[in-house]
């Protein structure tokens, strides 16, 4: 699962949908892997906007990552090409394998196995 991933996932729990404490959820056990991609400057420049910045500060904390800036880089801070390789570093280039991401809210668990998250609820839960 790629950082940036955990950036546009809620809780799926029926409970948690109305919660701000559901998002982000929260990595836990994670086993990261690094692997090296193209730079992708554009990408980065055109994903920035999209992002929730103290959500994704959160989770670099999580992660072990250096603190990002308070504020989200935008104008000419997007064209700082160490910002921009340092994002494309974090969101696209860093990967957990196997791990938790777990709701604030409910605390409800869903595992990362091989790379890939597991949203499917148990019926108690939908």
């Amino acid at each position: 699962m790629k950082v940036i991933t955990a950036n546009f996932v809620t809780c799926a729990v029926k409970e948690c949908k109305t919660s701000a404490q559901s998002f982000p959820l929260h990595f836990h056990d994670a086993e990261l892997e690094m692997s090296e991609l193209d730079f992708q400057p554009e990408f980065i420049r055109n994903v920035v906007p999209r992002i929730d910045w103290e959500a994704l500060r959160v989770t670099a904390n999580e992660l072990g990552f250096p603190t990002l800036p308070d504020v989200k880089p935008e104008g000419d801070a997007l064209n700082d090409e160490q910002t921009l390789k340092d994002l494309h570093r974090l969101l696209l280039e860093t990967q957990v394998m196997e791990g938790k991401l777990k709701c604030g809210n409910c605390g409800h668990e869903y595992v990362i196995k091989e790379g890939i998250a597991n949203f499917l609820l148990p019926s108690h839960l939908v």
